[in-house]
């Protein structure tokens, strides 16, 4: 029986991709299963969600730009950016909603800020929310964020709500953050979700087909199928494209991704069964 599967769950707010990850498990009587793009504690939506050999498919999938809609609290001070660690609150007169607007549109393009301590980057192998509750001295190095679009949906004071889809990788809460600042004020988040990865939304858990997420180019090989299947030697003469590069190729009920360079062709994935 093939177990292999992939969806997108609706992760709520309140509870660890880990947790939620096992309740799935748990559910669906999986024993082999994994999420790809982490989302706060206090963050929902869209979570990708792969069983069995699946999961070993993350890194070639289709997950950007991501789409976001958060709620940005404007004189709120928190640590983490977001309503858990919220030490001071400053009340503030309305902003001229044109003033938001124009602060808005200098957050679109490539981004670059020193991500939350409170967030799952690896520090040494620890994850930085871990060191940063535990009182740990530590430093994030600045990344880059691509902001393909930033729009502001509504505000009532001193509450805003806004859109942004990002390249992988990038922090709603800076963005935010970033936007407050614009405005001479502090902020954070009050809410977070996640509303599709790619081509990814939430759709009931509903399988998808695999390929059609791939961000890879299928390739087709023209030897005989058995080479694939038992990982036998290949040569790029034997495909149909041969141009370098890393393609997905389908052969009977099975997936195998391989890559073509000047040394000739190698497995990255094999008889990955769909």
């Amino acid at each position: 029986m093939n177990e292999n599967l992939l969806f997108t769950a609706n992760k709520p707010c309140g509870i660890s991709c880990n947790k939620f990850l096992s309740q799935i498990k748990k559910k669906y009587g999986i024993k082999k299963a994994g999420y790809s793009g982490t989302l706060d504690v206090n963050a929902s939506g869209v979570l990708i969600i792969a069983f069995g050999q699946y999961t070993k498919l993350f890194r070639f999938l289709k997950k950007t730009p991501k789409k976001y809609t958060a709620v940005l609290w404007l004189g709120a001070k928190s640590e983490s950016l977001d309503a858990e660690l919220i030490e001071n609150i400053t009340e503030l007169k309305p902003f001229d909603l044109n003033e938001i607007h124009q602060a808005a549109a200098k957050l679109i393009g490539q981004i670059k800020y020193i991500p939350p301590k409170f967030s799952a980057k690896r520090i040494n192998g620890k994850r930085a929310y871990d060191l940063a509750r535990a009182g740990k001295e530590f430093e994030l190095k600045e990344i880059t964020t691509e902001v393909f679009s930033f729009k502001i949906k509504n505000y009532e004071h001193p509450f805003v709500t806004f859109e942004a889809e990002v390249s992988e990788g990038g922090y709603i809460r800076s963005l935010g953050a970033i936007l407050a600042a614009s405005l001479g004020i502090e902020g954070c988040l009050k809410s977070l979700q996640r509303e599709s990865e790619g081509e990814f939304k939430y759709e009931n858990e509903k399988p998808l087909l695999i390929t059609n997420f791939l961000d890879l180019e299928e390739n087709f090989y023209e030897g005989k199928k058995e080479d694939l299947l038992l990982g036998r030697v290949l040569q790029k003469e034997q495909f149909k494209k041969s141009n370098f590069g890393e393609y997905f190729v389908v052969t009977d009920n099975f997936l195998s991704v391989v890559k073509i360079d000047q040394n000739g062709v190698d497995y990255i994935l094999n008889k990955i069964e769909i």
